[in-house]
């Protein structure tokens, strides 16, 4: 390795021991980056030790683009871990400027279907590993215990343990079939919030026995089934640990994650990797220097960093206070060197199954529309006919949380219109309808809502409409809470552009 000259050497002196610390230190980061090309730090970095990198929609225009960037990558660094935050659904980075291709996970739940869901989750890795992507922050093992949770939601398969369970593993073997390593989030569960760890410290506030019949059910199912990473959650659970979240926690990670089975622990020993230590339930308690040293401490074994921040300055800080923290004494050498370790492994893995696969498992590009229009739930009132003219679209629209982003288009406009020539649309985020009903004149009212329980102003509109014009026709892209109401009313359960599709076909009496 080289030396490297920002970083203070242990005992004041060189020698291959510093050496090894840091490149040890640069193994366990997972540093994001600006640009559609990898900058020559990040290349530098790679070259002295660096095991991962993420991706992110500012990272991506095309398949073909992340494939020549990934292969950039790699000419640096031939086992570089490559991490996306593809869950499908809502959140999707590789499909962001046009929406996802396949259903996200509270519509593989609603289905039920584990072949289903193991086919979409193969496809969706196939895709990954085409464009050189290796490790993916999925799926979503959250139980999703209160419908009002403002980051789970539809990222979720549902709010029962078992049928939570059941489809992670049958989504962890899919991803993984395509040498994709699946990474299951957010241990111990982050369904039970009411705050979004992004911007605060979430709390569950249950007893033991409440997390181990309902939180933990899915995570030790997707061990069972194989997972290669685990992913943990800035979330204060009492039960387990009264002072640090899930990320900082001894208690929780090799407590509880790590301990053997037969101590009431799940036997865990793959690699644990953080949510995003810059989100503001880490970086404004402890600083993103000081909650780095205590995730590894505590037993994550990779850093994941880059949502917000993605330059030079933040990956070499990083690198620099994890060498200090052995320097000091406040992290063990040892500790380091096992993280490390276990990153390398999972390299290891990951350069296995690209060199073992021959031309790969055949591509299914029909699997995320089947599995969408599988998902819908439909009721429609008496008399209902479909649409057959072009229709006034109102897309009543709330605030993205951050793992969603407000980059994706949603809804069902774009495919109407292409279904119904001349549709028309408009976006609305106020409970007063009047302009809305002007806008429309004549036509038809198709209203879109997401999440329609969870936000009051939304709930007066959509009645002011349906008073105003009882013909209109409501899609639900979220979870589906209110009772049905409209003409018609479909339940998509997201808003992937497939979601989208399959609730235009419906519309129009076209189901397939």
């Amino acid at each position: 390795m080289s030396p490297i000259a920002h970083t203070d050497h242990l005992g004041g002196a060189t020698g291959p021991h510093q050496d090894t610390v840091t490149a040890d230190a640069l193994a366990v980061l997972q540093p994001g980056f600006a640009g559609t090309t990898a900058p020559a730090w990040v290349l530098r970095l790679l070259g002295e030790g660096l095991g991962s990198v993420g991706l992110f929609a500012r990272n991506v225009e095309s398949p073909e683009q992340v494939a020549a960037l990934t292969a950039q990558l790699r000419e640096a660094r031939p086992d570089v871990l490559v991490a996306a935050d593809e869950e499908g659904g809502d959140v999707t980075r590789l499909e962001a400027r046009g929406g996802s291709s396949f259903p996200g996970n509270l519509a593989l739940g609603a289905v039920d279907d584990l072949k289903l869901t193991r086919a979409v989750a193969a496809e969706l890795g196939r895709r990954l590993a085409a464009c050189g992507v290796n490790f993916n922050w999925a799926p979503s093992a959250d139980v999703n215990s209160d419908p009002g949770n403002p980051v789970i939601g539809v990222r979720s398969f549902g709010a029962d343990p078992e049928l939570v369970a059941r489809n992670t593993a049958a989504y962890v073997e899919g991803l993984q079939s395509a040498g994709v390593a699946a990474s299951v989030k957010h241990f111990p569960g982050h369904g039970d919030t009411a705050v979004d760890s992004h911007h605060a410290m979430p709390r569950i506030d249950v007893d033991l026995d409440t997390l181990r019949a309902r939180e933990l059910v899915p995570f030790r199912a997707a061990i069972a089934a194989g997972a290669k990473v685990v992913m943990s959650a800035h979330i204060l659970v009492p039960a387990l640990d009264p002072d640090l979240p899930g990320t900082l926690s001894p208690a929780v990670l090799g407590g509880l994650l790590r301990a053997p089975r037969e101590e009431g622990g799940l036997g865990y020993d793959g690699l644990v990797v953080t949510d995003g230590i810059e989100m503001q339930a880490i970086a404004a308690t402890y600083g993103i220097e000081r909650g780095t040293v205590m995730a590894l401490a505590a037993g994550c074994d990779a850093i994941c960093v880059g949502g917000g921040l993605c330059d030079e300055q933040t990956a070499l800080d990083l690198r620099d206070a994890i060498v200090a923290a052995v320097r000091d004494g406040s992290l063990p050498a040892e500790r380091l060197a096992d993280a490390a370790r276990r990153v390398r492994e999972l390299a290891a893995w990951a350069v296995a199954q690209r060199s073992g696969a021959a031309e790969g498992s055949a591509p299914d590009s029909d699997i995320g529309l089947e599995a969408a229009r599988r998902a819908l739930r439909i009721t429609r009132a008496e008399g209902f006919t479909p649409l057959d003219n072009p229709p006034y679209v109102a897309a009543f629209t709330p605030m993205a949380n951050i793992a969603v982003g407000d980059v994706t288009p949603w809804g069902v406009a774009a495919e109407l219109e292409r279904l119904l020539p001349g549709t028309r649309t408009g976006t609305y985020r106020t409970d007063d309808v009047t302009e809305l009903l002007a806008a429309a004149g004549d036509r038809r009212v198709v209203a879109v809502v997401r999440d329609a329980h969870r936000h009051a102003w939304m709930a007066r509109a959509l009645d002011g409409l349906l008073a105003a014009r009882p013909d209109t026709i409501v899609v639900e892209m979220g979870v589906p809470q209110a009772p049905p109401v409209g003409s018609l009313h479909i339940a998509t359960h997201g808003a992937a552009r497939v979601c989208g599709e399959a609730a235009a076909e419906a519309i129009v009496g076209r189901e397939a």
